[in-house]
């Protein structure tokens, strides 16, 4: 499914709930509609409330079957997975079903050496650095442990999506229904990232 993401990787911790709603805030700023989908049992379901996106529970894999479906059957909308960590099975499936998988990983040499393997692993995925140092001298240093260990994989890697603490809103059961600009600026270019990976024009 074309317009079906994935956001997985085999190690926890790596951001991959926050990208997964960054990107559906993003998609909902340019105009476009989506949905987020857990499947991770160890968290709780989010509500819809004022978001520009819809969560939905995709924890069982009933669930989960009926929502891809139903995205199949609805051509216009995008559909976000995010895939929780240490379940390689899982992320194989999503890989599989999905018309692109991102694998974040932050400025750590452990989430660097997990996410080689999985680029290795899923040739058609791309690594997207999370959570990633605002500060000047930090940046540089993460860019120098990039160039030193992810040579190789450079042109599969994304912009860097930079740490925001205001992205936490966006997790909390009931989000409210503005956000900090900040936070609006960072989803924007991450949707246009993905979509520009996609070939799907913003407003498509």
């Amino acid at each position: 499914m074309k317009r079906l993401i994935c956001v997985i990787g085999n190690k926890g911790g790596t951001g991959k709930t926050s990208i997964t709603h960054m990107l559906c805030h993003g998609f909902g700023l340019l105009g476009m509609r989506s949905i987020a989908v857990l499947t991770d049992a160890a968290r709780e379901p989010l509500s819809r409330g004022d978001r520009r996106y819809t969560p939905l529970d995709g924890r069982t894999p009933d669930k989960l079957e009926k929502i891809i479906a139903k995205l199949d059957s609805m051509p216009e909308w995008l559909g976000v997975i995010d895939g929780g960590g240490n379940r390689p099975e899982m992320d194989h499936q999503f890989y599989e079903m999905s018309g692109l998988a991102l694998l974040p990983f932050r400025d750590s040499h452990e989430d660097i050496r997990t996410v080689r393997n999985d680029l290795e692993v899923f040739p058609r995925a791309y690594g997207i650095p999370s959570q990633w140092p605002t500060n000047p001298w930090q940046q540089m240093a993460a860019e120098r442990t990039l160039d030193e260990l992810m040579q190789d994989f450079r042109p599969r890697l994304l912009e860097p999506v930079y740490s925001v603490s205001a992205s936490k809103l966006l997790l909390q059961t009931d989000a409210p229904s503005s956000m900090p600009t900040m936070l609006n600026n960072v989803c924007r270019g991450l949707a246009r990232q993905v979509l520009d990976r996609l070939k799907i024009p913003e407003h498509g």
